[in-house]
């Protein structure tokens, strides 16, 4: 499994209280795996144009830099990360996601739902960056990573060929930071698709025991299958998780429509807790475990 990476942390800000708190998040991820971050700010499309006359535009757009180097160079000095910037325009989520697309980010952590004004640019395209993009996201609310990293992963597991792509994921995260995985399911009363899950259960535990990862795994009782997402967000809050962990499970051409799935429902859902949303593929990174 190999996935190109240039080791840079995508990291979109509109310099609201929630952009804030998702880039202090990616701080700590980049202390963690040695990655640099990369400050994004998107003029939403029209925005220049319908406000600002051409040198009223630049002098925004210079206003900004200035913003964002002087952000960009505390980061570096209080952390030692190398952290830059850049400005880009047109649709935020499809600027966002093709930027980390093309060159090849990492990753991309962003906060979710900003204040008001242009502090709702970031905000209000998470959810719609988490189908077009191709690398994983990680979206914040008001969480942040705890002091030890995440020392607790919530990972649903279901009947989907691509939830176990996820435990590769989960492997990779929980041994840098020492994390206790908690696998949840929904138990089935059809004999069929219960002994499924069951064996899907049983390959997932057998990947953790393989890895030496600490897990726990829980069941739903028959019936929840409905009201997974809240199921989910309940028991994270329950255990003190600091992350979820999801699959996108979209289809290209018809995203607008697949969206409103459990990963939308999970990222909706999430305010005590990040949720890492991760988009499937045929292949993904190789990491040394």
């Amino acid at each position: 499994m190999n996935r190109k990476t240039n080791n840079n942390i995508l990291v979109p800000t509109d310099f609201s209280d929630v952009a804030e708190c998702a880039l202090q998040h990616a701080i700590k991820v980049a202390q963690a795996y040695k990655n640099e971050i990369t400050l994004l700010f998107i003029f939403e499309e029209g925005i220049l144009g319908g406000l600002f006359s051409g040198s009223q535009s630049d002098v925004m757009k210079d206003a900004i830099g200035t913003k964002l180097q002087l952000k960009a160079d505390e980061i570096t000095k209080a952390s030692g990360i190398k952290t830059s910037y850049r400005i880009g325009k047109g649709k935020v989520y499809k600027a966002i996601s093709e930027i980390a697309n093309e060159e090849h980010f990492d990753s991309i952590i962003m906060g979710s739902h900003g204040a008001s004004g242009l502090e709702q640019i970031v905000g209000s395209n998470a959810s719609r960056t988490i189908q077009y993009a191709e690398v994983p996201v990680v979206v914040v609310k008001n969480s942040n990573i705890g002091a030890k990293g995440y020392s607790k992963i919530v990972m649903p597991i279901d009947l989907t060929v691509e939830t176990r792509q996820k435990v590769d994921w989960a492997i990779h995260v929980a041994k840098k930071f020492d994390s206790e995985i908690h696998v949840v399911y929904s138990k089935s009363s059809d004999e069929y698709l219960d002994r499924k899950i069951q064996n899907n259960i049983a390959q997932v535990e057998f990947d953790l025991k393989s890895k030496n990862v600490k897990y726990q795994i829980y069941e739903f009782k028959d019936g929840v299958l409905d009201n997974f997402a809240t199921e989910i967000h309940n028991y994270a809050n329950i255990v003190n998780a600091d992350l979820i962990l999801a699959m996108t499970h979209t289809e290209k051409g018809i995203s607008e429509i697949i969206i409103g799935t459990l990963t939308q429902q999970i990222v909706n859902r999430a305010n005590n807790v990040a949720v890492m949303c991760i988009h499937p593929r045929e292949t993904a990174f190789n990491y040394d475990y």
